[in-house]
């Protein structure tokens, strides 16, 4: 994991700190950089790790595709059969800890938060704005709150999770695409009225 004073997120050099507003306003679409999450991806037979990690994390691993679990700032989220991100909000999940509690079956933990950033997506027309360049069919009837799955948008490859049934979404995206996907949104935006939030 990176020193802490040596971190700096992919959009830094936008400044959209700057750029941020208390609120959304008239704005049909909100962005905000949510940077560092803590994301260990774990590996592994479900039958093997479901007990542990229930034991040792105090959270379920979902066993349905696009599923998620939601416990005290951790998530648990499906990416494949045997395959599932653990994000820690608080930024101190670490692989190695993962590993020790789970102590047993085999698996792979590893950290992948660094190589990663978040981007949230809110406000009334962030739905449309996604549609503009994802393939998902993302009306809440097909991809309802807590869904999460693997995608494109804009030809840029994420990870989304719906937070508010159509109204918000979180898109986890690797750094080096970041800000192609940041100025892609906020293009795509325009039509709608765009604010920047704070992290």
């Amino acid at each position: 994991m990176a020193e802490q004073f040596l971190r700096q997120s992919p959009l830094a050099h936008l400044g959209l700190e700057g750029q941020a507003q208390d609120d959304i306003g008239e704005a049909g679409v909100a962005l905000a950089e949510r940077p560092f999450p803590a994301i260990v991806d774990l590996r592994g037979a479900p039958e093997d790790l479901a007990g542990p990690v229930k034991a040792a994390l105090e959270i379920d691993l979902p066993r349905e595709a696009g599923g998620t679990a939601r416990k005290d700032g951790l998530s648990a989220f499906w990416l494949g059969p045997d395959q599932w991100w653990l994000v820690d909000e608080s930024g101190r999940l670490a692989a190695v800890q993962v590993s020790e509690a789970l102590n047993g079956p085999p698996h792979a933990a590893t950290n992948v938060g660094e190589s990663r950033t978040r981007i949230r997506v809110s406000g009334p027309r962030a739905r449309d704005l996604l549609a503009k360049g994802c393939p998902l069919d993302l009306h809440p009837l097909v991809f309802p709150e807590d869904s999460c799955a693997q995608s494109l948008v804009a030809k840029a490859g994420v990870l989304i999770h719906c937070l508010d049934n159509g109204a918000g979404y979180d898109l986890y995206v690797i750094r080096s695409f970041a800000e192609y996907l940041w100025l892609w949104l906020a293009d795509a935006a325009r039509e709608y009225g765009l604010a920047i939030l704070p992290r």
